[in-house]
């Protein structure tokens, strides 16, 4: 604990300590004013660098292309393999592992050691890893780095340690699973083949042991050749060879057929008896055609053969359509005796499996569902109903539905919120799932005892909205909210949307959400805001619509208008469209005579429209087009139910709406805002447009491109020198009408190959983040550290400065004012902090008719970099929350003895204040630097340069260990933490050190020391930079390894074990082992240890696996030592044989001497 005072009597003050641990952070003395009369702030703050580290918790969402799959019939989880080497292991609701290989080489296959807690991963680089998966995160045990060969497919049998590994070359290797070491047997192709085949046979495509005898290995290769290999002869047992190529191989379980399927969309059929020719040929979607051939088909990339005892076998496969019938989707088809059911699928097929009740291959199989992975989805068929449905997918796979263009996390919220999104949100999910449990059911998971209700929120391309509940690390979705549903759907002759954004116009952009009173708000691509009431009952009500001229030419800026020149309206409907008022469209702007003006991008519902439960849509605020020009994209949004106002901003200026009145109560330029008190010195230049000169013209036709892609880019993220790039102040080359600039700019950037990022649906949450100007697309996805600088000393005239921030509070917007009033804090992106005071009417009746009065004083703090985020404090350093209304559903049925009224929870600086006098602190966070000031004197107490090689991306104030901290995430990756009011680095971690634009727009903190961010377009991954949780994540999550029996064997009978051959008498240790096969040559492969050794298994014996995990380690200890103690023993003997010998020598060599001696005398 550290005890800070600070006497604020107008001497300087410096902030204490520098960074820890980054040469990217320092800090710097800041000289704050002095305050009006001395003050003596007393802060305890508890918050030391051991309270933080920073870990991963949990990835969420579909693994990102994903390549393979692997199921474990016994213990009852899943893994998923992917391209980027990550791979997903899932069990029962709660179980869900995500692993990553360090290469990031693809994975190729995987297989598990089946109830034996292990996996075996083959990647794209050749080698093979040991996973160990009785411990909670696990970790590589072993890998086997193939050096000469690449690996293609592998084939590890049931209760066997010895893994067959096919290669490019043909070759089939073995492993040893628990030494991970190459056998000396090798099954080389050209001993496979017929010595007089002239031609190779192609890579191993398929490996798989005879059910009827494991001393049987069959081996098929890509150009069709197949071959059964007697691993004891060593040698072929048949060879075949047909003419098309093998995809897949699938055994019949008595281990008498098998059935490939080949690349003309054939299945076969082969019977052991005759391998001369197929005995069954079916092309199961090939009809005849008139001329008596069959259609072409595509491949039948992979099929399964499986038996069931009450019914025909299964024949399921993939692919096999007939390549006249364009357009159709990807298919599974499964063939059940005569029925043939063709399943449709949303997206390619990756993979399929069929899940069966026993992992012995000689058994009837009895399959009861089949997973399938496809590129950007997961099901599962239940088998065991003749319609096939599917199961309800209790995992997160639908994050990416449609593309997610924004996040927010929200911690510790309302415990009734939860409950009751789900209770609404349950009314509208889909039907027709199978009735019976989710088949993958393995693990075990344990709500721990640090849990607390958490939200997630995510914005998507099309315009819905989910909410998620995150808590106890788990995600299931509880509501789903369609913003389009508000605006009438564009007719065909209609192109203004597409016009400003070409693909989806609803996407949304930002969320702002009041947990307490329920309000939401949502800001769209189009420019729009739409503002949401909660209700449990459903209404009947027309959306109001109001719209905003929020556009400054710059010659506006020479001569403005009276009213935008005073700074405080008494009367809010003189300056504001009138609510409902919708302007009719325009004509088509191709023309000069054709400009678009006062028009929307969007057309809301003008109808009274019938809202189901949930969130419900109360108004809407759209930006017009003017002149041609479409309306800039809103960067900041705040808004509070307690004042009943919401604020936006852009790159034009700032706007203030009264949401209960319906009115517009300011609509200001950022230079308006200033008045006489603006810090720039602001420099007149004449419009660029008019220059003629050559020079110009060559400028304009080298860095056309670069010029429209920055007008149809995000206002704050396009920066040069600090200094936001307007459209309207672009160059026109001469002899070109400037008027028609508007729509074709956009257009011309979005068609040529420098498109901006954020016009695509994926990427449209990107417009709050500044970013350095770069004229290629790679550079501004992935170039964050480019350094520039913020504090310019003169501005051009026509310069925008965008409104990067907002946050209503209770504050001090004079340094006169002896009480606090509602305030409207604004940042912008030259590093300026602007007070607006406003008066309220506090009566509820009043609050409705009395205009609230708005008006800029004129009070200006600085700070380097675009500002992005305020916070506020008491004197004793606790943070104060933002004034909320209390909820209540306006749809409710009235009730005459309790009438409805306003409940206001107000959260005033002064409250707190009984031994450190009135006043409160004011954190302001920039992308360069952070601030504390002491309101009311806007003394700076503190100051910190958080970073001079790159910039902040996100800051937040949150509460960490039942204290308050900065946290901030920079462009180079770092996450970082400040003590507050101190600025005192606690916690400095390089964690993403190659971050790029997704990342960038979705990253979030949140209370509880959390974060989130979209690791790919299809996962979420969380994170904590809190030492507490670290410490408790291995109690959250979940346990893949439960100790189960393994399934004995079905007893086969006498006469079918007699005739149909035992394979229990087959010992793979005899045939692989080092005694009889030998040492593998080095140069094939190297052995490289894991660190999830024998620590990792001691681990794993904490938990539920308990005592006979503990036993198990004992067991293989023990055995160790044995083997040990053998080894010991064996040399000893060898060595007391050894010296036995010599000694008998000796003897012998002496006697014979001694003979040879007494022999003369």
């Amino acid at each position: 604990m550290k005890k800070f005072r600070k006497v604020l009597d107008g001497l300087t003050t410096s902030s204490p300590g520098g960074t820890i641990g980054s040469p990217s952070c320092g800090s710097a003395a800041g000289t704050p004013t002095a305050a009006p009369t001395p003050k003596e702030i007393d802060v305890q703050e508890t918050l030391v660098s051991e309270n933080f580290q920073l870990c991963k918790t949990v990835r969420h969402g579909f693994p990102y292309q994903p390549t393979t799959l692997a199921f474990d019939p016994v213990q009852k989880i899943l893994a998923i393999g992917s391209r980027t080497g990550g791979v997903r292991i899932l069990g029962r609701p709660g179980v869900d592992c995500y692993c990553q290989h360090e290469s990031g080489a693809a994975v190729l296959q995987l297989q598990f050691l089946i109830n034996e807690g292990a996996l075996v991963t083959a990647c794209a680089d050749d080698t093979l890893h040991l996973w160990n998966l009785r411990q909670r995160r696990p970790a590589i045990l072993h890998s086997l780095k193939f050096n000469r060969e690449r690996i293609t497919f592998c084939h590890l049998p049931f209760q066997s340690k010895w893994l067959y590994v096919g290669t490019e070359r043909g070759n089939t290797h073995i492993v040893n699973i628990e030494s991970f070491i190459l056998s000396g047997y090798v099954i080389m192709w050209n001993k496979a083949i017929e010595l007089s085949t002239k031609t190779h046979p192609g890579p191993v495509v398929h490996l798989s042991d005879s059910p009827k005898d494991e001393g049987k290995l069959l081996i098929g290769f890509e150009s069709g050749t197949i071959v059964q290999w007697d691993l004891r002869g060593k040698k072929a047992d048949f060879r075949i060879y047909y003419d098309e190529a093998i995809h897949s191989v699938s055994w019949h379980h008595e281990g008498k057929q098998f059935m490939c399927s080949h690349s003309d969309g054939s299945l076969t059929l082969w019977n052991l008896r005759n391998t001369a020719k197929p005995f069954q040929i079916t092309f199961p979607h090939g009809k005849i055609q008139k001329d008596g051939r069959k259609e072409s088909c595509k491949p039948i990339l992979k099929v399964e053969y499986k038996t069931s005892r009450n019914s025909e076998p299964f024949v399921i496969f993939s692919g096999g359509l007939s390549y006249d019938k364009a357009g159709r989707r990807p298919t599974l088809t499964i063939m059940h005796g005569k029925a043939i059911t063709v399943l449709e699928m949303d997206h390619p097929i990756v993979e399929f499996m069929a899940l069966c009740e026993t992992p012995y291959n000689n058994e009837v199989q009895e399959p009861y569902a089949v997973v399938v992975l496809l590129e950007k989805d997961f099901i599962v068929v239940d088998l065991t109903q003749s319609n096939f449905p599917i199961f309800e997918n209790p995992y997160p796979m639908d994050i990416h539905e449609s593309p997610v263009t924004c996040t927010a996390y929200f911690a510790d919220c309302p415990p009734d919120i939860i409950p009751i999104l789900y209770s609404i949100g349950a009314k509208h999910k889909k039907t027709g799932y199978s009735q019976k449990e989710w088949p993958i059911s393995g693990g075990t998971w344990t709500l721990g005892s640090q849990t607390y209700p958490e939200i997630i929120i995510t914005g998507h391309a099309d315009g819905s909205i989910k909410f998620w509940d995150a808590s106890a690390i788990t995600l299931q979705m509880l509501y789903k909210l369609k913003t389009s549903k508000v605006f009438e759907k564009p007719k065909p002759g209609e192109g203004r949307t597409a016009e400003l954004v070409e693909e989806d116009p609803y996407a949304v952009q930002m969320v702002c959400w009041c947990p307490q009173s329920r309000i939401f708000c949502v800001v769209g691509i189009s420019a729009h805001i739409i503002l949401y009431r909660f209700s449990k009952y459903d209404s009947n009500t027309q959306i109001v619509s109001l719209e905003v001229r929020l556009q400054c030419e710059s010659e506006d800026v020479i001569s403005p208008s009276e009213t935008e020149n005073n700074p405080c309206f008494s009367d809010p409907s003189s300056h504001s469209p009138q609510p409902q008022h919708q302007h009719p469209a325009s004509p088509s702007s191709g023309t000069p005579e054709g400009v678009k003006d006062s028009i929307p991008c969007l057309r809301v519902k003008d109808r009274v429209t019938r809202m189901p439960p949930g969130y419900q849509a109360e108004l809407v605020v759209q930006l017009l087009w003017v002149d041609g020009e479409p309306p800039q994209q809103i960067t900041s949004l705040d808004i509070n139910s307690a004042y009943g106002l919401l604020a936006f901003g852009n790159c034009n200026g700032l706007a203030v709406v009264d949401y209960l009145q319906k009115t517009i109560l300011l609509c200001m330029s950022t230079l308006d805002l200033y008045g006489a008190t603006d810090p720039y010195q602001r420099l007149t230049r004449s419009p660029r447009r008019n220059r003629q000169s050559t020079s110009g013209l060559t400028e304009l036709s080298d860095n056309q491109q670069s010029v429209d892609m920055e007008r149809s880019k995000s206002p704050t993220s396009d920066h040069v020198n600090g200094h936001c790039t307007s459209p309207t102040s672009q160059p026109c080359s001469a002899g070109k009408p400037r008027v028609p600039m508007g729509p074709e700019g956009p257009r011309l950037a979005r068609r040529g190959p420098g498109r901006p990022p954020f016009r695509k649906a994926q990427s449209a949450a990107c417009m709050e983040i500044s970013l350095p100007v770069s004229h290629t697309e790679e550079s501004r996805e992935n170039s964050f550290s480019r350094s520039r600088s913020s504090s310019v000393s003169s501005i051009d005239r026509d310069t925008k400065e965008a409104v990067t921030t907002l946050q209503f509070g209770e504050s001090y917007g004079r340094k006169s004012d002896a009480l606090p009033t509602p305030c409207l804090w604004v940042g912008t992106s030259l590093g300026v902090v602007l007070l607006i005071p406003m008066s309220i009417p506090t009566e509820e009746e009043e609050r409705l008719e009395e205009p609230v009065t708005i008006g800029p004083s004129g009070a200006v703090l600085m700070l380097k970099g675009s500002v992005l985020r305020f916070a506020f404090l008491d004197c004793m350093g606790a943070l104060i929350h933002n004034p909320y209304e209390v909820w209540r559903d306006f749809n409710a049925p009235e009730d005459p003895d309790r009438p409805r009224k306003r409940k206001l929870v107000n959260f005033s600086p002064s409250s707190s204040q009984d031994a450190s006098g009135e006043g409160h602190l004011a954190v302001v966070c920039s992308e360069r630097q952070a601030k504390v000031f002491l309101m009311p004197s806007q003394s700076c107490l503190f100051v910190h340069n958080i970073t001079e090689s790159s910039f902040v991306l996100r800051a937040d104030v949150v509460s960490v260990c039942n204290s308050v901290c900065l946290a901030c995430f920079c462009a180079n990756g770092h996450v970082m933490t400040l003590s507050l009011p101190s600025l005192r680095p606690l916690m400095d971690v390089n964690y993403l050190p190659l971050t790029d634009m997704r990342i960038a727009r979705t990253f979030c903190f949140t209370n509880g020391g959390q974060a989130l961010y979209l690791s790919s377009p299809t996962e979420i991954q969380r994170i904590t930079y809190s030492q507490e949780m670290c410490d408790n994540l291995q109690e959250m999550l979940g346990e893949l390894f439960t100790p189960i029996e393994t399934p004995e064997a079905q007893n086969r009978g006498f006469l079918k074990g007699f005739f149909g051959g035992n394979a229990q008498t087959f010992d793979r240790e005899e045939l692989f082992g080092e005694a009889a096969a030998g040492k593998a040559s080095r140069s094939l492969a190297q052995h490289i240890p894991g660190q999830g050794g024998v620590e990792g298994m001691k681990a794993a014996a904490g938990g539920v696996v308990g005592d006979l995990a503990r036993a198990r380690i004992a067991l293989d200890e023990r055995g160790q030592r044995l083997g040990e103690l053998e080894e010991r023993t064996a040399l000893m003997m060898t060595s007391a044989e050894t010296f036995s010998k010599h000694a008998h020598e000796v003897h012998k060599n002496c006697w014979e001497r001694g003979l040879g001696l007494r022999k003369p005398g």
